[in-house]
């Protein structure tokens, strides 16, 4: 069966400057708002016949807010950032730069003792492949934008360096459709009329 799959990104926690590595803070106040001012776009969306989430707080908060009612996926958290959870990029940075570089520029890196991006790219596709089509043809899922972009690597099956180009932004929406092995990107707008 063909599958459309919408991921939805989480509002934030906090500044994009101070995001952290397996942030698991709640949706700040400015958060909140976002999802209020957004939610007349997205709360269609609950109709999809699944709906999910990451395991995060804010993922949750931004999904229940929508009244989306969803089922957490452990398979949808964040990366394993090991030693480095809890810090901004410019704080590992400054301890280690060596080992930033390093996993910066080797998709199998795991200087900090976590995952590496390539096995989190693996971790989020496999989640996408193994969706049932048999309950339906539309899943909506709220994560962390750096899950979206790994889904969007995945199904795009671009190099893993391509992670590190896409910007995903708090709220906004990526759908994927296919199936299993056989994803595409679906970009959905409005048409210009005379």
């Amino acid at each position: 069966m063909h599958l459309r799959v919408t991921f939805v990104a989480a509002a934030r926690s906090a500044s994009l400057l101070a995001e952290r590595f397996g942030d698991d803070r709640p949706l700040d106040q400015a958060g909140w708002h976002e999802v209020q001012r957004a939610a007349h776009a997205l709360i269609p969306l609950a109709a999809a016949e699944l709906r999910y989430c990451s395991p995060t707080p804010r993922s949750r908060a931004t999904g229940e807010a929508l009244g989306f009612a969803p089922l957490a996926q452990p398979a949808l958290r964040d990366c394993d950032m090991g030693r480095w959870r809890g810090f901004t990029l410019g704080e590992a940075m400054a301890r280690e730069p060596e080992a930033v570089d390093a996993w910066l520029a080797d998709p199998r890196a795991t200087p900090h003792g976590g995952e590496s991006l390539h096995s989190f790219i693996t971790r989020v596709g496999g989640w996408l492949d193994t969706r049932p089509g048999d309950d339906g043809g539309r899943i909506v899922a709220v994560a962390e934008p750096s899950v979206v972009r790994a889904a969007l690597v995945y199904a795009l099956k671009a190099s893993p360096s391509t992670y590190w180009n896409i910007d995903v932004r708090p709220l906004s929406t990526a759908t994927i459709a296919g199936h299993s092995g056989r994803w595409h990107l679906r970009l959905d707008g409005t048409t210009a009329r005379d």
